[in-house]
C-alpha cells in the first residue's frame, strides 16, 4: 500500500472522521473538525554517501473548534512529528506540525 493512503488512514483513525483532506483546492469547503496536511518535502537517510531511504515530509494542520480538544495531542505523538505553531482564525484553533511519515 502506497505510504500516502497508510498516512490518510492513520489521520482519518486519530481523527475519528473521514474529515481528512490532502492537498486540498482552495475552493474546497472543508466540514470542521478536520486535518489538512499536504507533502513539503523529502528526507533522505544516507549510507556510504548515497541516499538509502527517502522520508516524505507533511504540514499537518489540525482544525477544530473545541479549545479542549484532544486530536493535537493524539498527533503531537506520532513518531518523528513535531509541533510547529498554533494560532485562532475564524473561531477555530489551528495546530501545524511536521511530520515524516
Amino acid at each position: 500500500m502506497d505510504r500516502r493512503i497508510e498516512l490518510q488512514i492513520v489521520l482519518e483513525t486519530l481523527l475519528g472522521s473521514k474529515n481528512v483532506y490532502f492537498q486540498p483546492p482552495e475552493n474546497l469547503k472543508m466540514k470542521y473538525d478536520c486535518i489538512r496536511y499536504s507533502r513539503t518535502r523529502m528526507k533522505p537517510t544516507f549510507a556510504d554517501n548515497c541516499p538509502y531511504t527517502l522520508h516524505d515530509c507533511y504540514q499537518v494542520m489540525v482544525i477544530y473548534r473545541d479549545p479542549d480538544s484532544d486530536i493535537p495531542n493524539k498527533i503531537a505523538l506520532l513518531p518523528m512529528c513535531s509541533h510547529d505553531s498554533h494560532y485562532t482564525a475564524d473561531n477555530l484553533h489551528h495546530d501545524v506540525f511536521t511530520l515524516y511519515y
